[in-house]
């Protein structure tokens, strides 16, 4: 090769490695929060076909070099962020410029959340009040384990217990931070549909299917919803009709003998929409202990639940729902109950229908402020039968209300007046004592949240209540809220509360009513509460696949004057009212990591509930102290998750000195999506068959002659279910 050669060799070998530099580029981004416009730190920035990537720094900013020219697809992903994806082609036009600013949105599922129960348009994130919340997934898989009712959701829930008040019938209410179940109100799309006669029935009489989300609240909540949201609230928020039609049905069976059959329809057309919603579950007669006694009674039960949208125009709406449920549930001796024919047997009967209407209007007056009417009525008749004895009556009740909405960016007002009758007629029961009563309750509330900056919101409310035998109740509520970084929530809050006395307690279900003398007999007033709670809730990216959320609850409600239910020197049962107060103090500790397809949660609750009578201090029965929840989850979306759990609960106190034993509560669920419209499920629910009839009594006596003891822990033990779902 001669000189001339070699050096035009050289010159195109500069030349190409010039234009191979020159064709490397430089792709600069800085990343914020669409919202707030603070940084966000640890953003994946990648791109796929070169496998190339970066994550953020401190002031948001990420660079990637080295890249080719040609068009590729850039992908920034951030866990509890939608996930966006561009298409940028390098070079980049004006090279002098390169550092494009991307705000971020936070998940489409966070978004969507917007909790009914506080009365505000505003999402979860964008309130006060503190709130939590059971939807989609979540909701899905835990109606998994049980499609018949809601009872293992919610005291699955840190800071829920539901409290098993029948050991052969199962009968059920829910306790929140360790009170008694009356100082809870359960409501379905904000109305008052299960209190009163129905509340030992109602957690094991409402199916999942139907529900978008279940909101709970903790603590006083009586400005919000009047007497009785002492301890908190639970909403169960319905389905409403989308633009896509959607028919599933799903079918599950138990390895105790239950069977539960469901189906769901819903579709928006143009002027109206419809939701439909029926369920049949049945239960076999099941005693895992052979002692002769059910754990699971028998039941059938049928749910119908049609609902319709009347779309009137761009700014008018109703809807008109009707709620029926019918149902017999018997438990008790085994034999009896599978229809053997016993002498002397003992046996808890519960015959029940329920028939409930639901009406709502909404009028858009303009873009900032809507008026809302809304109406329900509940028709509840139970009959309750044990040997020698039936408790038998009909309750009828109702709740009006008309509020106001007015909201702007920074402020918005919210006013109501509201109108609850409740009317109980006995048409059987003890001799000479009939329990009949006849109320009716006037409120009228205002509730403001200012956003005083992008920090810092305030919550005020303000109830005025006037009861037609208590005469008038006072209630304010406040809440604050400091967000000093998007990481960083912190919520205090606290209101006062009332319960007026009623003879629908715990105590009185235990022993199906029977001896119990009226309220007038001690005419007590009624109970009165102060309650606070303060919140902290913290994100923390550990990397840019691992994710920690933390939230703590620290809660302190006090009751004076409680009404309590006790045996006189007559055999007979009278609520009494002596001097004192419950008190309940403790907190809440929530902690949720996420590793790509693995999630981990871990749930402590601490609750030191105690009863202060006549200068005396003991502790309130049948309250955990302390209980762990952890479920660890392995998930594939839209594929396959399969999740592992375990709940551990503390000695509790029983009413009759004793102290239960402390005990651990394992399972394994799983299911298995194919395609979209298929899927199989399969629960090992209490694998390592806890059960009270293994360690302790349920009851003293005979089985033909029970003197039950506190439940405190299971009774049913190992139960496998499975079952597959279709969904058009």
């Amino acid at each position: 090769m001669n000189l001339k050669q070699k050096f035009y060799q050289t010159l195109f070998l500069l030349i190409l490695n010039c234009t191979f530099v020159y064709s490397q580029n430089t792709y600069q981004a800085t990343i914020q929060d669409k919202t707030t416009q603070e940084p966000l730190i640890g953003v994946s920035v990648f791109i796929p076909e070169l496998s190339k990537g970066n994550i953020s720094d401190k002031n948001g900013s990420v660079i990637i070099t080295n890249i080719p020219d040609g068009v590729y697809q850039v992908q920034f992903s951030y866990i509890g962020y939608q996930t966006l994806r561009f298409q940028v082609n390098f070079p980049l036009a004006d090279s002098l410029n390169n550092n494009i600013l991307y705000l971020l949105p936070i998940a489409e599922e966070m978004e969507e959340v917007t909790i009914s129960s506080t009365r505000s348009t505003r999402t979860i994130e964008d309130i006060p009040t503190r709130v939590e919340f059971i939807a989609g997934e979540e909701l899905a898989e835990k109606g998994n384990m049980k499609p018949g009712d809601i009872r293992m959701m919610l005291n699955e829930s840190t800071g829920i217990q539901t409290q098993q008040t029948s050991a052969t019938s199962y009968n059920s209410s829910i306790r929140i931070q360790g009170l008694d179940g009356k100082y809870t109100q359960l409501l379905r799309d904000g109305l008052p549909l299960y209190s009163g006669f129905s509340s030992g029935l109602s957690l094991m009489q409402i199916a999942p299917l139907d529900l978008k989300q279940v909101e709970v609240i903790k603590g006083a909540t009586s400005t919000l919803y009047g007497g009785g949201a002492i301890a908190g609230l639970v909403n169960l928020v319905s389905k409403t009709p989308r633009k896509e039609s959607e028919l599933s049905f799903m079918l599950n069976g138990t390895s105790a003998l239950g069977l539960d059959a469901s189906s769901f329809y819903s579709r928006k057309f143009k002027r109206f929409g419809a939701t439909v919603f029926t369920s049949y579950n049945l239960g076999s007669p099941y005693d895992p202990a052979n002692i002769g006694l059910t754990a699971i009674p028998k039941f059938d039960r049928f749910t119908f639940n049609p609902k319709l949208f009347v779309y009137l125009n761009d700014k008018s709406d109703f809807n008109i729902g009707l709620n029926l449920i019918t149902e017999d549930r018997l438990g008790g001796n085994i034999d009896y109950v599978k229809g053997t024919q016993t002498a002397n047997a003992y046996y808890e009967e519960n015959e029940t229908t329920r028939i409930s209407t639901q009406i709502s209007f909404e009028h858009r007056i303009s873009t900032r402020s809507k008026i809302g009417l809304k109406n329900s009525y509940s028709n509840y008749d139970r009959k309750i039968s044990i040997p020698n004895f039936t408790f038998a009556g009909v309750q009828n009740s109702s709740f009006t209300e008309l509020n106001y909405l007015h909201f702007s960016d920074r402020m918005e007002w919210v006013l109501g007046l509201n109108l609850w009758t409740d009317h109980f007629d006995q048409s059987t029961g003890s001799a000479g004592s009939p329990l009949d009563y006849q109320n009716a309750t006037v409120g009228a509330f205002i509730q403001n949240i200012w956003k005083a900056s992008n920090k810092i919101s305030l919550e005020t409310g303000f109830r005025i209540d006037y009861h037609s035998e208590y005469e008038f109740f006072a209630l304010p509520r406040l809440s604050f809220m400091y967000k000093p970084v998007q990481s960083l929530t912190l919520r205090v809050g606290g209101g006062l509360g009332y319960k007026t006395p009623t003879i629908f307690s715990e105590e009185a279900e235990r022993i199906q009513f029977r001896n119990v003398l009226p309220l007038s007999v001690n005419d007590p007033d009624a109970e009165q509460s102060m309650g606070t709670n303060l919140d902290v809730n913290y994100r923390l990216n550990i990397s840019k696949e691992l994710l920690l959320t933390a939230n703590i609850l620290g809660f302190y409600t006090n009751i004076e004057n409680p009404v309590v239910l006790i045996q006189n020197n007559q055999s007979f049962f009278e609520f009494q009212q002596p001097d004192g107060n419950i008190d309940t103090k403790g907190a809440e500790v929530n902690l949720k990591l996420s590793y790509h397809d693995f999630k981990l949660f871990v749930g402590y609750t601490f609750a030191d509930v105690n009863e202060h009578y006549n200068g005396i201090t003991t502790k309130f029965p049948l309250v955990a102290k302390h209980r762990l929840n952890n479920v660890l989850m392995f998930e594939k979306e839209e594929n396959l998750w399969v999740g592992f759990e375990a709940y551990y609960f503390s000695p509790q106190k029983l009413s009759d000195g004793l102290t239960g034993q402390s005990y651990w509560i394992l399972g394994l669920m799983s299911e298995k999506m194919f395609g979209e419209h298929f899927s199989i499920f399969l629960n090992l629910e209490n694998f390592l068959d806890t059960r009270q009839t293994r360690f302790d009594t349920i009851f003293t006596g005979t089985p033909d002659n029970p003197q039950f003891r506190d439940i405190y822990a299971p009774v049913d033990g190992f139960v496998i279910n499975a079952g597959f779902k279709l969904k058009f």
